[in-house]
Parts: structure tokens; C-alpha cells; sequence
């Protein structure tokens, strides 16, 4: 994210969105911004994590929170991978596997912990999360094959991570929500098991920088234009994957999205991925499909993980776990 705040206008935020606004700059000024000019270091991603640290002074009490390993995959030449499993509160059937944001190349268990432990109890879920290999050191598809290994392994193995046998939801936010939907695609083009459904917050999925909240929003909003193109670089060096729906969503065929789980989006009205989860709900529209769009007015990229701060974050979390639990009672049913 982009500590300057840049051109932007207050008038479109929501009262509690301003404020906060105005805390992020006023204690992210004597932090150390990551260089989007360069492949980034072990420093930028430290910089990074110190700068969403703010979200993470106050966190969501739950029953344990404990580290554990996925093991590598020779099948799909992935490494072992460290992962998190937060029991909830309140814990009911069923487990989401969670993928952390940070434009394939920033953020990690330890930044989106309170996103995770708000959503587990929202949802009275375990979450399970792994921290896959980050570009532009590991470019596509190497973070999605982590997770498409990490997942296999829930599936395979619940017990071992103390899951339980429950059906899975797939979640993610900002390029997680892209990597959910990838690994759902991966998984359906070899015919494999797929997830009982996705939670796709705040979503990149296509590679078109003028859409209307591009334009609109590409600077003043924490995330810019410039810095997701940037990102879009890193993970894709080779131009031909450009042309792969595993790494650019948008471009998977209808025949694809239409026999995918149901699906909850949700965007930020003032983000400039906005559009790219109202072209992927047009989409699913066309087809057929009656998945769930929820928009959160006059909020930035990132919300979600301001659970303490917004009303707007606890309310979507709300809403995300009334969809977690709607996928898997379904899936329970259908038994």
C-alpha cells in the first residue's frame, strides 16, 4: 500500500472510512515506505509488515491459534510450507482455508492475523492459511502451485491440522481473492475436488487498468494503479502467462465459471479493484449463476482488515460468515 495520500477526495468516504484515513497517515508518517522501484528485499516486506501492524494492536480473542507445517509436494515440486490454524470462539462443522493479500508479493500470516481470527469467529470456522513463495522472487505459477499443494493437504489430511473432516471454503483478499479463484480453476481442470464455496474480498482478477474505478480511483485510496501494475509485473515476467486464466481470472471461459462453488464477493466502493469484482459478477450473471455481491460504500482497498476500526469491516465479516455457514450447510445436506 502507498503511504502518501496523494489527490483523492474525502467527500466519497464514509465518516469513520475519513477518519481512519487520518490515523493511518498520521502513524504511518515515521514508518519506512516500500520502494515499488525495485524488486522488493526482506526489508520492504518487514517495512511492510510494521505498516499493517496498525490493524493488528487489537485483536479478536479465540480459543488457540497455533503454527503448523505443510508438508512439500513432489507431484508439484512445492516446498514445505508454514502455516496458521485459528479455532474460533465458537466452533461449528467446517473449515475455510484462507489465502493473505499483498499483490502476490507482500503481506503474510502475521500481517492478515486479525482479518483471520474476525472471520473465524464471524463464521464459527476454523481458518487454516499458509505463507506461500512471493514474487517477483517467485513469480506465477509458483505461490498458486504452494497453494494449490497446501490445499490438496487440507482435503487429504484434515486431522492433521486439526480440522476435522467438514466441508471447505476457500477465502482470499485482493490478489488471495485472485489465487482462491485460480487454485478453484487449477483444481477443475484436472478434475479434482473443489472447495463448497469462495469468499472473494476485494478481488484483482483482470489485467485492464482503465476500468472506471481504475480511473477513478488510481491514486489517494492507499492501493494505486501504478503500484498494482507494478505488482501485475511481478507476478507475471513472462508475457505469455497473460494469457492464462490461472493468473488473469477474468479470462477463464464461461464453460469454466459456471460449474464453480457459489461464490460471496465483496469490494470497497472507493478501491481501484472495485470494477474487477463487478466484471466478474457480470460474468457469472450472463451465465446463469446467482452468486452474492456485496458492495461497502465509501470504504478504500483493505478494509477488511480494519475490524476495530470500521463498522463497515465487522459487517462485511458478518456477512462473509452467513455465507460461509450457507456453503457448507448446503454441502451438508447434499450428503
Amino acid at each position: 500500500m502507498a503511504k502518501k495520500s496523494g489527490n483523492r477526495s474525502l467527500s466519497i468516504l464514509t465518516t469513520e472510512m475519513q477518519f481512519e484515513m487520518e490515523r493511518i497517515e498520521s502513524l504511518w508518517k515515521d514508518m519506512e515506505a516500500v520502494n515499488f522501484d525495485k524488486p522488493l528485499s526482506d526489508q520492504d516486506r518487514l517495512n511492510d509488515r510494521r505498516l499493517h501492524s496498525i490493524w493488528n494492536i487489537k485483536k479478536q480473542e479465540v480459543q488457540s491459534i497455533r503454527y503448523v507445517i505443510v508438508d512439500s509436494n513432489a507431484q508439484l515440486n512445492t516446498p514445505e510450507c508454514k502455516a496458521v490454524v485459528i479455532k474460533p470462539m465458537k466452533e461449528t462443522t467446517g473449515s475455510i482455508f484462507y489465502i493473505h493479500g499483498g499483490g502476490w508479493s507482500l503481506c503474510d500470516l502475521v500481517t492478515h492475523e486479525g482479518l483471520m481470527r474476525a472471520l473465524a469467529n464471524a463464521s464459527n470456522k476454523n481458518v487454516i492459511a499458509i505463507e506461500y513463495r512471493l514474487a517477483p522472487q517467485h513469480p506465477f505459477p509458483e505461490g498458486l502451485l504452494d497453494l494449490v499443494a497446501a490445499y490438496r493437504a487440507i482435503l487429504d489430511t484434515p486431522e492433521k491440522y486439526g480440522l476435522g473432516c467438514g466441508p471447505v471454503v476457500i477465502a482470499g483478499d485482493s490478489a488471495g481473492a485472485n489465487l482462491a479463484l485460480a487454485v478453484m480453476l487449477h483444481e477443475q481442470k484436472f478434475q479434482r475436488p473443489l472447495p463448497v464455496g469462495a469468499l472473494l474480498f476485494y478481488g484483482c482478477f483482470g489485467l485492464d487498468f482503465e476500468t472506471p474505478s481504475y480511473k477513478t480511483f488510481s491514486e489517494g485510496y492507499l492501493l494505486t494503479r501504478d503500484i498494482m501494475q507494478q505488482l501485475w509485473n511481478w507476478y507475471l515476467p513472462k508475457a505469455e502467462d497473460r494469457f492464462d486464466p490461472l493468473a488473469v481470472p477474468l479470462l477463464a471461459k464461461d464453460s469454466q465459471l459456471i460449474s464453480l462453488p457459489p461464490m460471496f464477493l465483496s469490494t470497497g466502493e472507493v478501491d481501484p479493484l472495485a470494477s474487477d469484482s463487478l466484471l466478474l459478477k457480470d460474468r457469472l450473471d450472463a451465465i446463469g449463476r446467482e452468486d452474492q455481491l456485496w458492495i461497502e460504500k465509501g470504504t478504500v482497498h483493505g478494509y477488511m482488515e480494519m475490524v476495530f476500526q470500521l463498522e463497515a469491516s465487522r459487517r462485511t465479516h458478518e456477512k462473509a460468515g452467513i455465507a460461509v455457514n450457507m456453503f457448507i450447510d448446503k454441502a451438508l445436506r447434499g450428503r
